[in-house]
């Protein structure tokens, strides 16, 4: 087939980074597995097998000299893709060919070079939202005390502040964070453990020596950086670990869909919106559109990732017994993919944050709005204060809010109850400017960014002094 014809993911030509492509790609995938056959013979020689440094020293010579095509051919043959590369690894290393994969099965190197790899996307992926964590407490800080409409129910609140709001956005990441830096430190080694777990094969290349397979198994664990294997498998590596990492990411996911609706949303309020570079088209019929399609994109990967969640939950749900090979091909793609997209997510989240455009003017006009309702209160304890009788101006209150709700609702128009109250004679005696001032109605708003900092953010900080923030561009 043509290359140009056939199918092209967009996580790879579109959305993921390069660094998270290339980990998830052939050669690196190929290169880990032969890294492990050489591991494995370094420790059958070092606790006495014949395995010589010779062979050793070949096989470190060809790492990552794959001829991927060859390995197709052979695969053609015998289907089976380890085995495929087996066979090419001794036509490049004949010495060593008789000792190649000894003792081991194919999950030997298949799911020992997942957990690797998923090891360092989680390091990936922690440090990308370390970056937005980074951002989001910068953006917090500048906007700490400007006003805006709090919503609930998508409904006119109580005022909060943009940077308050931020925490909100910055919070679900810093929970993510935690989950992820747990399960990097949950994640551990598969080891050799033989066809159903039981290490039988290696039990007896060493005659029945157990202390000899227990050494053999965590000198390959630290020979691949793990500090311990798991206790007990089957053939594979429980998928209960594949589950638990993929939930992870589908938190992270989770997380960013909430931002990018919310985003959209403020958009169409026109308070808030991604940026919009000069010769950007928003849609190709009408020139004026300006469509958050950063932030739509966000949503569309995210929700991509949490639906590979439950994929991999059912996996792990219906493996029988000590394997079944059900999961072979739909672990090639869930795991990958889920990866690959939530670094796409965290780039473009990053992307967002960097450029957002905020227009504090038309907040302060849905402020101005909606503040003689949220503020009566306040004004009938104001005149209250001032000698009016609370009685009689909750009434006048109520009677001037009833009818400024029916001029915007009925008739299109301002709300007008703050100029009805300043011409109320029972209101005259309090100043109505001062009572609704927006900064008096926001809390501890700019308190509890300041506070979010210095209790979350700051111990981020210090945890990861080297992840400094990079600009963050968009694919396509």
């Amino acid at each position: 087939m043509e290359q140009d014809s056939a199918y092209d993911n967009p996580l790879i030509s579109r959305y993921a980074s390069r660094a998270m492509s290339a980990l998830w790609g052939a050669q690196r995938k190929f290169s880990t597995w032969r890294r492990l056959w050489v591991a494995l013979a370094e420790a059958e020689s070092e606790l006495g097998l014949p395995v010589t440094p010779q062979q050793i020293a070949e096989l470190r010579a060809q790492l990552d000299s794959i001829d991927l095509r060859r390995a197709a051919e052979i695969e053609e043959r015998v289907r089976h893709d380890v085995m495929a590369h087996v066979r090419l690894y001794g036509e490049q290393c004949p010495k060593a060919r008789p000792i190649i994969h000894w003792g081991a099965t194919s999950a030997y190197v298949t799911d020992n070079t997942d957990l690797i790899l998923m090891r360092e996307g989680l390091g990936m992926l922690r440090d990308s939202l370390v970056r937005v964590i980074d951002a989001w407490a910068e953006f917090a800080v500048r906007h700490r005390a400007l006003p805006c409409l709090g919503l609930t129910h998508m409904q006119p609140a109580q005022l909060t502040t943009v940077g308050k709001r931020a925490t909100l956005w910055c919070y679900d990441l810093v929970l993510d964070l935690a989950e992820v830096e747990h399960r990097l430190g949950a994640l551990r080694f598969r080891g050799v453990k033989g066809t159903t777990g039981t290490q039988a094969s290696f039990l007896a290349m060493f005659g029945g020596d157990h202390a000899r397979v227990e050494r053999l198994d965590r000198l390959i664990a630290e020979k691949m950086g793990f500090s311990a294997s798991y206790t007990v498998t089957g053939q594979t590596y429980t998928r209960k670990v594949d589950s638990q990492v993929l939930d992870v990411l589908s938190g992270i996911s989770q997380s960013a869909h909430k931002f990018g609706t919310d985003l959209r949303l403020l958009a169409s309020r026109k308070e808030m919106e991604e940026p919009f570079e000069p010769e950007q088209i928003g849609s190709s019929a009408m020139a004026y559109k300006r469509n958050p399609m950063r932030a739509e994109r966000l949503c569309g990967l995210s929700r991509f990732t949490m639906g590979l969640a439950s994929v991999a939950a059912t996996t792990c749900a219906t493996q029988w017994f000590e394997r079944t090979l059900d999961d072979s091909a739909n672990r090639r793609l869930t795991l990958p993919q889920a990866f690959l997209a939530t670094d796409a997510a965290l780039r473009l989240y990053l992307n967002i944050v960097q450029g957002i455009v905020l227009y504090p003017e038309v907040m302060r006009r849905y402020v101005a709005e909606e503040l003689p309702f949220i503020a009566s209160e306040n004004v009938l304890m104001a005149a209250v204060a001032a000698g009016g009788d609370r009685q009689d101006l909750h009434e006048r209150i109520r009677r001037h809010s009833m009818a400024a709700a029916a001029e915007v609702k009925e008739h299109g128009r301002p709300n007008d109850l703050l100029a009805r109250l300043k011409q109320d004679p029972a209101f005259r005696s309090i100043d109505l400017d001062t009572v609704l001032d927006p900064e008096k109605f926001v809390g501890r708003a700019p308190e509890q960014v300041d506070h979010f900092i210095a209790a979350e953010i700051a111990a981020i900080r210090a945890r990861y002094p080297g992840v400094r923030p990079e600009r963050s561009e968009v694919k396509v």
